[in-house]
This record gives structure tokens, C-alpha cells and sequence, in this order.
């Protein structure tokens, strides 16, 4: 990929004060421009997330495990003379992301460490200069999933714990305070602006997913300038939450929300075992079972899954994580119509499951664990139903309303008949046709 033409350092520092004068203007923040640009990620369901880097060749903790003295911040270090990348295929991790039925994936450009995956003109820490890898990891592997058409996601970490400008750790003072050397702070923001210029120009990137913010305000970042900066590049990018304030969505990390989140698009980053990179001393895998039902829960709630993967040192994907790939994506393969392109389902206390919605509301999708069988209630449903199937299969499946009163407006129950000889090994989807967009009775009975 052709490089950026050479920015100088001191134009650039120069320049920075006058970014949110400029670029604010062109780039102010529309609801409307906003709710287009996000369409494909509200529909999109499913990413995989890439946690790849020098933490691999040890099995240790990206970036935190020196910050949380595991281990030296030298010894952390010593990783790169082992970071080979040889058996990297980054045209194999595409196709195998294609399969799983993700419609995007992001990868770690630089994590708290400092140590980036492309070839940064700022020639600090960096794989290409300072590995025997020897490589760009991301020029390859952005063209492989545009060729899959898959949208392509920089995670890029705000903080940098191995610059010489960086304040210091969270809880580490022993470098400077921000108020007292605000010279130190401004050179290590024009390192910060000048990769990221790199990346918007050399990949620009349809998705942003930033990481660290929490370390500074919005306005010690020039989190606005960021925007503007990005956008100004392609205005259609989309950025996570973690500007402090500046994101397009919002991003829990691991843990499900219960309630429906009340922001309008949402994304729930989790890992397949416990740890975010490769640790191959973590054997807790998440099962194809467990995941799918998490992913059934998070579009049900009108979220997204980003799905987080740790290949070894070497560019191989551990096997767990490969199956579990492969699994999602036979279900997806079979229920895509019921994922993809969907609206968050019907709210809890209608049926006892997941459910989502076509974008017209004429079609509710009922998600139903596996081995589950016999009647199945949906409650308070006040249309008609013309037709319900089994996804995948086509099934017919037959119903019948319970406690209707013939001169009562409330709706009775709709008990459906799911036979054993049509479930999904993992979780079934029925097909329910409405006479029209979906009403739903929320009533407490009575006459």
C-alpha cells in the first residue's frame, strides 16, 4: 500500500491548536448524518475482534501485565525478539471471519504498549523495525477483508505507556503532571495526531474502536479535534465510544446488560476464553453453544457482537477459536434471515427468549434454546398471525390462541407446537408472518 506523504513533525505540532477551528466547522455532529453512516453497523450484527502483538509470544497480558508489575516493563519488552509472524496468513484469518458470518472485524494497531503493527513513521516501538517478524501486519490484512467485502475496524490505543512523553501509568506519577509541563504534554499529542494521520490515510479504516481514553478528559485529549480529524479523512467512519464523550456508539466490555441499553446502537466486546490475547494457560473456553446464545441475547436487545480472538505469536489461530468460528457460522448460515439486517426484538415478558424483528415489523423471529420442545407461549400478541415456519428447514409449525374472550379487545395467548424433529443443535428460529407491523398488548388484563 502506497505510504502518506512524509508530515513534518513541527508542522504538524504547529497546526494541532488550530484542528478544531478548522475541521469542527466542516464536520459538526448531525443526527441525521449519523443515523445513515451507522446503517451498516446497526445491520451488521457481528465482528470479530483481534488482539495480535508482542504479548503473544510469552502468553501474557497485553500491555497490563508490566502495568500491573507481572513483569518488568524490560522483560515485557524482550517479547519482540520473538515476535515472527511467520506462519501469518492474513488472507486465511479473512476467509475464516467471512465464515463465521461477521460483517466486520478490528484489530489491535497498537495496544497500551506502544508497540505498533505498522511500519509508523514515527519510528518508535513498532513490528516492521523492531521484530524479526519484519512485516506490516495490517496492509495485508485490511486488503483481505475488503476483498471478502468485510468492513474493516482500527482498535488504536489513546494511551501509549512506552512513550518517553506519556505522562506516566494510571497510578504512576513518577514522570509528570500534565498542568506542570504542558510542552512535554503537546509533543507527545503531536506523536499522538501524526499515527493517527498514518492510519487514516494509509488504511482509512471504515470503523475507529479507541481504547484508554479514561486516562484524560475530553479536552486534554482534544477528543474533538480526533473526530474532526478522522472524519475529515472519510466522513463516513465510524468511531466507538471511548472518546470521552466524541463516539458514535457505545461499547460494554464483557459483561451483558440485563435491560435494554437505552443508546441507539450498541456493541458487546467479549473474549472466548478469559483473556483478550493469546494465554495458553487460559484453557476457560467459551463453547459454540454459549456463544451463539450471547449473540441471540445482544441483537435481541438491538445490539451488536464483537467477538475477540488471540492468535499465537506466529499468525495461527488457536483451534478453540477456530471451531467456535465455524460453529456461529453454520447458524448464522442457516438463520441469517433472522439476524442480519434485523431490528431488536420484542420487549422481555412477551416470550421467554430472545426474538428480533424484520425492519418492517411484520415478521417476528422467536429464538428457542435447543432440546426445547412441546408449547411454547408468546404473550399479548394483537395480530393475526398468517403463518409461522421454522427457519432453515421451512417447517410448518401450527398454533393455537388461549383464553380469547370474543368480546374483550385484549389479545389471548398464542401457544405454538414445536415438534422435537425440527430443533437446530443449538438454538431453533421460528418465522412468525404478520397481517401487519407488530402491536403488542401491554396491559394488566382484566375487562
Amino acid at each position: 500500500m502506497k505510504k502518506i506523504v512524509a508530515t513534518s513533525a513541527n508542522l504538524l505540532f504547529f497546526i494541532l491548536p488550530f484542528l478544531s477551528t478548522n475541521l469542527k466547522a466542516q464536520n459538526k455532529i448531525d443526527p441525521d448524518s449519523i443515523k445513515n453512516k451507522m446503517q451498516w453497523f446497526a445491520d451488521a450484527k457481528l465482528g470479530i475482534f483481534i488482539h495480535y502483538g508482542i504479548y503473544a509470544v510469552n502468553g501474557i497480558g497485553e500491555s497490563w501485565s508490566f502495568h500491573n508489575k507481572e513483569i518488568s516493563w524490560a522483560d515485557y519488552m524482550k517479547q519482540m525478539n520473538g515476535f515472527t509472524a511467520k506462519n501469518y496468513h492474513p488472507q486465511e484469518w479473512a476467509d475464516l471471519i467471512k465464515e463465521s458470518g461477521a460483517r466486520y472485524a478490528v484489530i489491535t494497531t497498537k495496544h497500551h504498549d506502544g508497540v505498533a503493527l505498522w511500519d509508523t513513521e514515527e519510528k518508535t516501538l513498532n513490528v516492521v523495525q523492531n521484530t524479526p517478524a519484519k512485516k506490516d501486519i495490517l496492509s495485508p490484512f485490511f486488503a483481505a477483508l475488503r476483498k471478502n467485502n468485510i468492513k474493516t475496524g482500527a482498535y488504536f490505543s489513546l494511551i501509549d505507556w512506552s512513550h518517553p512523553d506519556y505522562p506516566g501509568f494510571l497510578k504512576d506519577s513518577n514522570r509528570y503532571k500534565i498542568s506542570s509541563d504542558t510542552v512535554r504534554w503537546n509533543h507527545f499529542k503531536r506523536f499522538l495526531f501524526h499515527q493517527l494521520t498514518e492510519l487514516s490515510n494509509n488504511y482509512n479504516p471504515d470503523l475507529w474502536w479507541f481504547d484508554g481514553d479514561w486516562e484524560h478528559s475530553a479536552a486534554e485529549w482534544q477528543s474533538s479535534d480526533i473526530r474532526n480529524l478522522l472524519l475529515n479523512k472519510n466522513k463516513t467512519a465510524i468511531i466507538n465510544g471511548r472518546l470521552q464523550g466524541y463516539g458514535d456508539y457505545d461499547t460494554p466490555e464483557q459483561n451483558f446488560p440485563i435491560a435494554r441499553p437505552d443508546f441507539k446502537w450498541w456493541e458487546l466486546c467479549i473474549t472466548t476464553n478469559d483473556n483478550w490475547g493469546f494465554q495458553p494457560k487460559d484453557q476457560h473456553w467459551k463453547t459454540a453453544y454459549e456463544v451463539i446464545t450471547i449473540f441471540a441475547d445482544v441483537i435481541s436487545n438491538g445490539g451488536n457482537l464483537l467477538l475477540d480472538i488471540g492468535p499465537k505469536e506466529d499468525g495461527t489461530i488457536p483451534p478453540q477459536e477456530i471451531n467456535v468460528l465455524k460453529e456461529l457460522g453454520k447458524w448464522n448460515k442457516k438463520h441469517e434471515e433472522a439476524i442480519f439486517g434485523t431490528l431488536g426484538g420484542i420487549e422481555q415478558g412477551h416470550f421467554y427468549g430472545p426474538t428480533t424483528l424484520s425492519k418492517d415489523s411484520s415478521t417476528l423471529y422467536l429464538f428457542i434454546p435447543a432440546r426445547t420442545s412441546g408449547q411454547i407461549m408468546l404473550k399479548g400478541l394483537d395480530n393475526k398471525i398468517l403463518s409461522i415456519e421454522v427457519v432453515g428447514s421451512g417447517a410448518k409449525l401450527q398454533h393455537k390462541i388461549v383464553g380469547k374472550i370474543s368480546w374483550s379487545k385484549i389479545p389471548g395467548l398464542v401457544y405454538i407446537d414445536v415438534p422435537s424433529n425440527v430443533l437446530d443443535s443449538y438454538i431453533t428460529v421460528l418465522k412468525i408472518k404478520l397481517d401487519k407491523p407488530i402491536h403488542l398488548y401491554k396491559g394488566k388484563g382484566g375487562l
